[in-house]
């Protein structure tokens, strides 16, 4: 069994300040046992306006938030799943919002572009999301072999979108996420554990949760679930971190006893 976290932020506009917090925050998680440390999506920004993340954005491969996750995962010796970060893509004008996977040595070994772009109207509110207007959407999903088991990274609004896991295959879900709080309320805790039960996987969901400078609103919640649709550890608002043992010998014996995936009679292509 490994023991992995989940991080939750109320993240700002200043970058120096949200790194500083998610060291703390990983700090304290691998002081009480974590191998694998998951921050949520936007740890190091959430900007006053929407293209503040353009300013910020990153080459592939050098910056300050890229050094700054290799050098936490070396320094602490776990393998950390960085949220999400601005990278440049193709066009000059909009960023990838890129989750990065780096080892305990420090070495990055993923990268993950989210795929479904956030754009609607939130029903029963004012708040309108355009998430197109500054991101470019990524076009492959990423399952990777870990010491912890077969890990597969999502974010945030992907978590709406069944038929993407399913092609995974994956023994742990990683979901870095914002979610707003009305849409947090209604959905956040019940898709998460759909996702684990159609999966027989874990679930490890690092959100961010509280109140933020620019106005917005994020739900929290952040969990960790079992195969069996159980939630392990929830924490509920503000900054701080869930964990949880991933024992992949229960999941299984979970899959081994209620063979689900192998009564499926339909497939995504």
């Amino acid at each position: 069994m490994s023991r992995c976290a989940a991080i939750q932020m109320a993240s700002s506009p200043n970058i120096s300040a949200n790194l500083l917090e998610a060291e703390k925050l990983i700090a304290e998680a691998v002081k009480a046992g974590a191998k694998l440390v998951a921050l949520p999506e936007n740890f190091a920004l959430m900007g006053d306006h929407e293209l503040d993340k353009i300013k910020a954005k990153e080459v592939d491969g050098s910056g300050p938030i890229q050094s700054f996750l290799s050098s936490v995962a070396k320094k602490h010796g776990v393998w950390v799943v960085g949220g999400t970060i601005p990278i440049a893509g193709n066009d000059s004008n909009k960023v990838r919002a890129a989750c990065l996977v780096y080892n305990d040595q420090g070495e990055r070994v993923a990268r993950y572009d989210k795929v479904h772009l956030f754009d609607v109207n939130v029903p029963g509110s004012n708040d309108v999301y355009r998430e197109s207007d500054s991101i470019e959407p990524g076009n492959d999903l990423l399952v990777i072999d870990t010491p912890f088991g077969r890990l597969g990274v999502a974010v945030c609004y992907d978590l709406r979108f069944p038929e993407f896991f399913r092609k995974m295959d994956a023994d742990i879900l990683v979901i870095p996420s914002a979610f707003t709080a009305e849409t947090g309320a209604a959905h956040w805790e019940l898709l998460l554990r759909a996702r684990a039960v159609e999966n027989l996987c874990y679930v490890i969901a690092p959100n961010q949760g509280g109140f933020h400078l620019n106005g917005r609103k994020t739900f929290g919640h952040s969990m960790i679930i079992d195969p069996w649709g159980v939630v392990l550890d929830c924490y509920k608002t503000g900054g701080g971190f869930v964990s949880a043992e991933i024992d992949i010998e229960r999941l299984e014996k979970v899959r081994g006893a209620f063979p689900a995936l192998n009564h499926r009679r339909f497939f995504c292509e």
